[in-house]
């Protein structure tokens, strides 16, 4: 009687982890791109980068910063990085150099989708609207818009994965974050 008990408290506290290192993998692909085409090359997925490109480009109005001449965004974003706001022709904004996509994969199968647009500094560094909440670089002549992060990702390029499930706490302990 004893022995089966103690069997029995084995097999119950061994079999979360036999089932959680059964479990399917989720990762995150993140990308920086300047076209579809360019998505496309890299992810061979044309329907996400598509997708993406177009909430990227509908966000772009709302969330980049607005300034009150072309010479103050400018001064930001480079020269000939700006553009007239389609809520207003007085207001100026930087261009849309390109767009992030950020792919949640379970399995083989695209789960979610997230993107934003993204645009130059006067550095030639990339920058997009900060999450709300999160502490980004509020731009001197800027009117309106969420405030900007930088981008440390470069163009382009295959996409970066996180992946979490069985042992990604073991990654980020080795990593020391």
């Amino acid at each position: 009687m004893k022995r089966s008990r103690k069997v029995a408290l084995v097999l119950m506290s061994v079999s979360p982890l036999l089932l959680t290192a059964c479990a399917s993998e989720e990762k995150l692909e993140q990308g920086l791109y300047t076209s579809v085409e360019a998505c496309t090359t890299q992810t061979g997925d044309r329907e996400s980068c598509e997708k993406s490109f177009a909430a990227a480009s509908s966000e772009h109005e709302a969330s980049a910063p607005k300034y009150a001449n072309r010479e103050a965004c400018e001064a930001e974003h480079g020269a000939g990085q700006c553009e007239s706001s389609r809520s207003s022709s007085s207001m100026f904004m930087p261009i849309m150099a390109g767009y992030l996509m950020g792919r949640m994969m379970s399995g083989n199968k695209v789960a979610g989708l997230q993107s934003s647009p993204v645009f130059r500094d006067a550095k030639g560094g990339w920058q997009r609207p900060a999450s709300p909440g999160s502490s980004g670089v509020y731009r001197p002549g800027s009117l309106g818009g969420r405030p900007s992060a930088p981008v440390q990702m470069a163009p382009n390029q295959a996409p970066t994965v996180s992946r979490g499930g069985f042992g990604g706490d073991n990654d980020r302990r080795s990593s020391g974050g």
